[in-house]
């Protein structure tokens, strides 16, 4: 039979098979490309989601954080100009020292009910309900906004740093981060002008509601930049810009979340300046 195959059929014929072999050879290098490059796309999204849920994390411990800073820096402040203030007082005028001492409790209890918020939000119970005997509604209710503004201005007055607070445009409710974000930037300027403040001084506080911007500044008295020395409550200039970098450096990074920008700084005519500008709309 093979010996019949000469002339121009067998050479078609084992042409046929040769190309037959190459085509061969060729689906089963691909194939393994294929597959190679399969385990190789594999292991790209792996990877790419391990990084993710690496980038997730610390963002998530960077906002507990903010938020740790914020709450803790604000009331322990208050608490300790108050205590300061009714130990001063405490023998001569006691009416006046106790009243410093219901401040100081009503800072520690204001911290515990954002801390409590905080938690919950972190582990909440598995029956659902994190507010806790004697503190209805106090688990999970909405964090701080502009619309406690007022109570935080008074804590604030009432320990010692008057503020004039000046609302332009028409108030509207915010998204509820911006609302925090907004909250959390006057909080950490007065706390500051509170702790490093001179006696004496005093604090401005301006919110603007814009088409689509919201502008937050916060103006504090205090010793002209160009006389310098040390603020009557005994801190540097060099150490106040220290001592708040940490929650400046939160503040920023809570505004750049939504495409916004922040400027801290001290005031030729003394004092410092924290101004934020916040985008209504997402960039």
């Amino acid at each position: 039979m093979w010996g019949s195959l000469t002339g121009p059929p067998a050479v078609a014929f084992l042409t046929a098979c040769a190309v037959a072999g190459w085509l061969g050879v060729a689906l089963l290098r691909s194939r393994r490309r294929y597959r190679r490059t399969l385990g190789d796309r594999r292991w790209l999204l792996e990877r790419e989601r391990e990084s993710a849920a690496r980038a997730a994390v610390e963002d998530e411990r960077a906002r507990i954080a903010r938020e740790l800073h914020d709450i803790v820096s604000h009331n322990v402040a208050l608490m300790v100009v108050q205590a300061g203030a009714a130990r001063e007082v405490l023998a001569s005028m006691p009416d006046e020292a106790s009243t410093a001492l219901r401040a100081v409790e009503e800072a520690g209890r204001d911290a515990m009910t954002e801390l409590r918020h905080l938690l919950g939000l972190l582990a909440p119970s598995p029956d659902g309900d994190d507010a806790e005997d004697g503190d209805e509604g106090t688990g999970l209710s909405p964090q701080p906004g502009l619309d406690r503004l007022g109570s935080l201005v008074d804590r604030i007055a009432f320990a010692g740093l008057p503020v004039d607070v000046r609302i332009t445009g028409e108030p509207r409710p915010l998204p509820a981060g911006i609302g925090v974000t907004a909250y959390r930037i006057v909080q950490e300027a007065l706390t500051n002008a509170l702790k490093h403040g001179e006696d004496g001084g005093r604090a401005e506080v301006s919110v603007r509601y814009a088409d689509r911007f919201l502008r937050v500044e916060v103006l504090n008295s205090g010793p002209s930049v160009l006389v310098g020395g040390p603020s009557q409550r005994g801190t540097t200039a060099a150490e106040h810009d220290a001592g708040s970098g940490r929650g400046l450096l939160g503040l920023r990074q809570r505004v750049a979340v939504y495409g916004g920008d922040l400027d801290a700084r001290r005031r030729l005519g003394g004092g410092y300046r924290v101004r934020a500008r916040i985008p209504l709309e997402r960039p």
